[in-house]
């Protein structure tokens, strides 16, 4: 029976090239926790063309297979030397600030995003990273540890149902990673620790990866047990990481041994010694060395230790560095005097300048980051060398969130999460270059302007501006269009809730809008919608006015009668209800007069108009209007 357990689940998860996930229809969220489509070091990947192999770099070629091999056994060697490179106040500040720039925090205080679609999994990502990891404090440590070695090995501390609790780290000197040991998996990954350094008595050196079959002597970890953090940059390293100073290991001997021998040259040439001219007079030629040396032994004694006796005396010394000349003459000069030798100049300082740059160029940070250019002419060079070291720095981010996915997915297939879920995040870092970002919006921003002036002159449709301006498929301006149309939408319920407490999605109904205002006295305002016809008026449209009116003021019924203010009866307008010309004020007499006399004179033209007259009348039938009997006779 096969073992459900959750570490026996982890661990088939974690026994394949990557971990694939459906997240609906044709679209897949590939988890590539092992880097295998970058690098392809095992041999049955199935993502990377193998005949390619042939003549690369990577292991698994004939070419860089003996390399390789070679490098399993000096590993540990190197490890030894960029600890003494570390030594160095150049590289170190340099690893300083590569872990600096590649922990900066984004407007929000963030050192790592995590964006999801499943609000509980964000929250779990976030009390991951930012409450177990401490990424915020250790993650700085991490990154220097990486880049110092090219490997960083973190051990995994996990609980069924909790995930992830804690983390250990490991220093590389006592991990393998084995990889290719199991012929029925070969994308099986195994790690094995040795607390004694894998020390190889045979050799004198340390124990090969992957050298033999024998994994006895160290504890072994799964894969999803170990976080391996890794500086893919050469696949002649694989399975490991190339140091970020691996570029500067010969160059650093070189740059040490010319500092070594400047300063040697210098003390040794830079004090001035004295020249004593000793006039001998006329003391005889042989006798002259001991007259000398019986003046310089007066003069200075060198003391003087033997080393196999350990007798000390003042017996003269050889010439060292502050011994002086001492010089017999004799002739017509008669006098002693005493003069000085100028110290031997020296241009060895040039030598140490140029390594010192070929050792920053190998490092890729700029010498202004490190105070040893400050003489730059404005800010555009140092913006260049910015942008630069952001897309070095960029890099190394990718790495760092490529294995935090590793320790993500762990955590939440720890805690129940299948299928899609498990991959329904998103982890990003800032970017460390603000000028980078400038740059970036400055190119969409002169995209957007094109766009406009294109639109506006009616020049291109706007298919053509998605395809050649953006760079984008139909399928993405369609979607896009889409999403526009939906933001339209937000907006008209924004408005609608600012403008008229009405939110459109609750109530149905609009207000305010121009089609609403038209509707109020348009002509089909009741026809297009009865519902809009208010209380009263809806029980028969074609009756005009309803039974019962909605207030009785102007009218009988009203308290106050119908004239309530009394205008009519104070002009006498209204009396009884009836209009009497003779008491209108408002009518003449005679212009009523003299219309009664006009229809009495025009009586029988007006009842002759009053008539109708019937021109022609026959039965209809189904004569066309061609037909002749339709004219009139």
């Amino acid at each position: 029976m096969a073992d459900t357990g959750l570490f026996s689940r982890l661990q088939r998860l974690f026994s394949t090239d990557v971990i694939i996930r459906n997240v609906g229809g044709n679209q897949i969220s590939v988890m590539d926790t092992n880097q295998i489509q970058t690098n392809g070091a095992i041999q049955t990947n199935s993502l990377m063309d193998r005949y390619n192999r042939i003549y690369s770099t990577n292991p698994s070629s004939l070419y860089g297979s003996q390399f390789n091999f070679n490098y399993k056994y000096l590993r540990p060697q190197l490890y030894s030397e960029y600890d003494v490179m570390d030594q160095d106040a150049i590289i170190a500040s340099a690893l300083d600030i590569i872990s600096d720039e590649c922990t900066l925090k984004n407007d929000m205080g963030e050192v790592l995003s995590i964006r999801s679609s499943n609000e509980n999994i964000q929250k779990i990502l976030y009390n991951l990273f930012y409450d177990v990891l401490n990424i915020e404090f250790n993650l700085w440590a991490w990154v220097r540890q990486m880049s110092k070695y090219g490997d960083f090995f973190l051990k995994l501390e996990i609980a069924e149902k909790y995930g992830v609790y804690n983390v250990i780290p490991y220093t590389a000197f006592h991990i393998e990673r084995l990889e290719g040991f199991n012929p029925k998996n070969p994308s099986e990954i195994k790690f094995r620790y040795s607390p004694d350094g894998l020390v190889n008595a045979s050799s004198g050196l340390y124990a090969v990866t992957g050298a033999g079959n024998d994994q006895s002597g160290g504890i072994m970890f799964d894969n999803y047990e170990m976080a391996h953090f890794r500086l893919i940059g050469d696949t002649n390293y694989l399975p490991y990481g190339r140091s970020y100073l691996e570029p500067a290991r010969k160059l650093f001997k070189q740059y040490t041994l010319m500092e070594d021998a400047m300063l040697i040259h210098r003390i040794a040439r830079a004090p001035e010694k004295r020249i004593f001219y000793v006039n001998v007079g006329s003391i005889p030629p042989n006798e002259v060395d001991a007259f000398m040396q019986k003046t310089i032994s007066n003069m200075k004694r060198t003391p003087y230790v033997d080393k196999q006796t350990g007798d000390y005396n003042l017996k003269f010394n050889m010439q060292n560095m502050m011994e002086d000349f001492y010089i017999p003459i004799r002739g017509n000069d008669t006098t002693t005097k005493i003069d000085t030798t100028k110290g031997l100049d020296y241009d060895g300082i040039q030598d140490v300048a140029y390594l010192r740059d070929k050792l920053f160029a190998a490092l890729k940070v700029p010498k202004a980051f490190l105070g040893y250019d400050a003489n730059i002419e404005g800010k555009a060079t140092l913006a260049a060398e910015d942008i630069r070291f952001a897309r070095t720095i960029d890099r190394i981010q990718r790495i760092l969130v490529s294995e935090l996915n590793k320790i993500a997915l762990v955590h939440l297939y720890s805690q129940g999460y299948r299928d899609e879920a498990l991959t329904n995040f998103e982890l990003s870092m800032q970017t460390p270059s603000i000028i980078f970002e400038q740059e970036k919006i400055e190119l969409m921003k002169s995209k957007a302007e094109l766009a406009q002036q294109l639109l506006e002159q009616k020049l291109l449709p706007t298919d053509w501006i998605y395809d050649n301006i953006f760079h984008l498929s139909e399928d993405q301006y369609d979607e896009y269009r889409d999403l526009i149309r939906e933001d339209a939408k937000r907006q008209f319920r924004v408005t609608q809730i600012e403008n008229e407490g009405n939110d459109p999605v609750e109530s149905g109904k609009s207000y305010g809008t121009p089609h609403d205002l038209a509707a109020l006295y348009g002509k089909g305002r009741n026809d297009s919608d009865p519902r809009n016809v208010p209380s009263g008026y809806d029980e028969d449209e074609t009756l005009g006015r309803p039974k019962d009116s909605v207030s009785n003021i102007g009218k009988q019924d009203s308290n106050f009668g119908k004239d309530r203010l009394g205008v009519k009866r104070m002009k006498d307008t209204d009396k009884n209800d009836s209009s009497d010309s003779r008491t209108d004020t408002n009518k003449s007499g005679m212009a009523l007069e003299n219309a009664q006399v006009a229809f009495l004179k025009n009586r029988d033209i007006f009842s002759k108009m009053d008539k109708k007259k019937l021109i022609f009348e026959h039965d209809k039938d189904d004569t066309s209007l061609l037909d002749e009997k339709q004219l009139k006779e």
